[in-house]
């Protein structure tokens, strides 16, 4: 009989953010791709510091609570709070190195990202590790042309040139590659939703039942 020693193991993404709130941009984001690249699990890491950008108006366990509950019956979904428990600022080549520590280095990671945060990879700290840590899936909107020329520049462009970058049959390498995914993202804002809800106009419809019911019960974005 034989073993299973050689199977190849399944992939398990990642993604990061401030999720504040979690909508239903983030979560179709990440059934997209799960389903693209045959994710066995999709870890969603609330941002406890995030240091590239300003400190989340609700508090990191609030926020940690908006995913559990987004994320509920969904058996690929797991909120992860590794980087709400970390005293110092959440950069994402951290979170890849101890994952990478935990599962070895032979599992393959995708970091999940949208189009916007992919083209701003270069202002990330110690921004080109997380080629060697993961594989990075992004989701561009039907039509964009993301490495047309003036789309991407220098010095993420030279980094790009260097890596294997597709649009369909992801390879199964633990880390390198760059997946171009053409997903119909939902034009939805955390911005625009915490000014909806600051206004008491309805969010419904923007984000899961179970997370618009905990803001409500703790009058998370009563004013901004």
């Amino acid at each position: 009989m034989g073993t299973s020693a050689g199977k190849a193991m399944s992939p398990i993404g990642v993604m990061g953010g401030t999720f504040d709130p979690i909508h239903f941009g983030h979560l179709r984001l990440a059934e997209d791709m799960a389903d693209a690249l045959g994710l066995e699990r999709v870890l969603f890491i609330p941002a406890g510091q995030p240091p590239h950008r300003d400190a989340p108006r609700t508090a990191a366990g609030h926020r940690l609570e908006m995913v559990r509950r987004a994320i509920g019956g969904n058996p690929r979904f797991v909120a992860d709070a590794r980087e709400v428990q970390r005293p110092q600022p959440s950069y994402t080549v951290d979170t890849l190195t101890a994952l990478r520590a935990e599962l070895g280095q032979t599992q393959p990671l995708w970091l999940l990202l949208g189009a916007d945060a992919f083209l701003g990879l270069a202002g990330w700290h110690d921004w080109r590790r997380l080629f060697e840590l993961a594989n990075i899936a992004v989701a561009t909107r039907p039509g964009a042309q993301l490495l047309q020329p003036g789309a991407i520049i220098e010095p993420l462009k030279s980094e790009v040139t260097q890596r294997q970058v597709v649009s369909c049959n992801p390879p199964g390498q633990p880390a390198g590659a760059i997946l171009l995914r053409t997903t119909p993202l939902l034009d939805i804002s955390a911005t625009a939703i915490r000014g909806m809800l600051a206004r008491h106009d309805s969010a419904r419809y923007l984000l899961p039942d179970a997370v618009l019911d905990y803001i409500h019960e703790y009058q998370l974005y009563a004013r901004i």
